[in-house]
């Protein structure tokens, strides 16, 4: 192996001092340290150059995109989008890393639920990662903008604690109390009381009992009833059933007298001269019911005779849960079109109910087992230890990892190489 000496030529010259400058400009001190990580929470999302509201827009972020951040002030946070803007938002407006994986795993649980009808909205209406009116709003649905249904809760109007962004930092021991080098002086010892007089068994008799405190009637928790929808793009998520209007025809829905439509189904067509009309089984539920996702069900037929709905079945007072399935049933050695409803019984079990529908007739073809529904959470998820937090938080910032002079400085390698070429042989 013999050196053989190269001659730099001018563009090798441009590359090194290119390089030095870039590395002098892009000094990782100059920039604020990763206070730790956060995700897009809302649709879009402006970051503002200051904190007030009339200050201008540095970037715009949409729902799922990773930021760090860099400061906070308050109820303020300035977060650094990937491609290197910074920004203020509001605290509120970012989910925490344990919140995006509880949004991508309801999404999952999600995927295994089937529809129970479509409905749509006539203003906008906020989606939350879970059933709360505190919990984040990661996107809206507009009016006329129609989702699936899959199923109801009834839950209480509480506060939910979300996990903290950014780990509170420790807590400071008390200052240690400096001993008095003079011990105190003792004072005069107090005098003693006086003893109860002779008669003050006499005195503490009385001739009426004692009157018991009545019991304060224990307060109603309010109560919010909330849906999980599923939008034409997949994602999944609870919004308010109240602002929920399921997409049944008007002229079925006119009988669902005061009750809400929690679920509807197709039961076939019926063609009526140059009407189509449908067949349709639904599932209602009233104010009182709590704890269950219907407490009646009725079977509508068109009637080809008067031109009109009529109620074919009907059964009321139940205790019904999700889900509502549409399929072939078996009643002797036929099989009819049907559906089955799975409702509680007294002592709590609960039994899946099938129904053939014959024409325009409903029968009971049997009972079976029910199917357990997959488990949606409805509570945050738990916040993590702040130490697994700051394990996790990353040391420092190398020049390569900021996104303006990574690429620079491969590619400058990447010339160096190529003009320089090796020194030894």
């Amino acid at each position: 192996m013999s050196a053989r000496l190269k001659l730099w030529p001018a563009p090798a010259a441009a590359v090194l001092a290119l390089a030095l400058l870039a590395a002098g400009c892009g000094d990782p001190a100059d920039r604020s340290e990763s206070l730790g990580e956060a995700w897009v929470g809302p649709a879009t999302l402006n970051l503002r150059n200051e904190i007030p509201l009339n200050s201008g827009v540095a970037a715009t972020l949409k729902h799922g995109q990773r930021v760090e951040i860099v400061q906070r002030r308050r109820r303020f946070i300035k977060v650094r989008a990937r491609g290197g803007a910074e920004g203020w938002i509001e605290q509120h407006l970012l989910l925490s890393a344990a919140e995006m994986e509880a949004l991508r795993d309801l999404n999952e649980r999600a995927a295994r639920l089937h529809s129970h009808g479509a409905a749509t909205v006539f203003d906008l209406l906020n989606v939350h990662t879970t059933p709360a009116r505190q919990a984040p709003s990661f996107t809206q649905v507009k009016q006329g903008d129609r989702m699936e249904v899959l199923l109801h809760r009834r839950l209480p109007r509480v506060t939910q604690e979300r996990p903290p962004l950014i780990p509170p930092p420790p807590k400071r021991p008390p200052p240690a109390r400096k001993r008095r080098s003079k011990p105190p002086e003792e004072l005069p010892a107090p005098p003693s009381p006086p003893g109860p007089p002779e008669n003050w068994l006499e005195l503490s008799r009385t001739n009426l009992p004692d009157p018991e405190p009545e019991p304060e009637p224990p307060k109603p928790v309010p109560t919010d009833d909330w849906t999980l929808v599923r939008l034409p793009s997949g994602q999944a998520g609870w919004v308010l059933s109240r602002p929920l209007y399921m997409a049944i025809p008007d002229e079925v829905a006119q009988y669902a007298e005061g009750q809400r439509i929690t679920s509807y189904f197709s039961l076939g067509e019926v063609q009526d001269g140059e009407l189509k009309k449908h067949n349709w089984l639904w599932t209602t539920s009233s104010r009182s019911a709590e704890g269950i996702e219907f407490d009646s069900f009725r079977v509508f037929i068109w009637s080809l005779r008067r031109h009109r709905y009529e109620t074919a079945y009907i059964e009321r007072r139940l205790r019904g849960h999700f889900p509502v399935e549409i399929h072939p049933v078996k009643l002797g050695e036929t099989t009819y079109p049907g559906f089955s409803v799975c409702t509680e019984r007294e002592g709590g079990e609960r039994v899946r109910r099938s129904f053939a529908f014959i024409v325009n007739v409903v029968r009971s073809a049997g009972e079976g087992p029910c199917k357990a529904l997959p488990h949606i959470p409805t509570e945050p998820p738990a916040a993590e230890p702040p130490e697994l937090v700051a394990a996790a938080k990353p040391a420092g910032r190398s020049i390569e990892s900021i996104p303006i002079y990574g690429p620079l400085i491969s590619r400058i390698s990447g010339l160096a190489r190529k003009w320089l070429g090796d020194s030894s042989e």
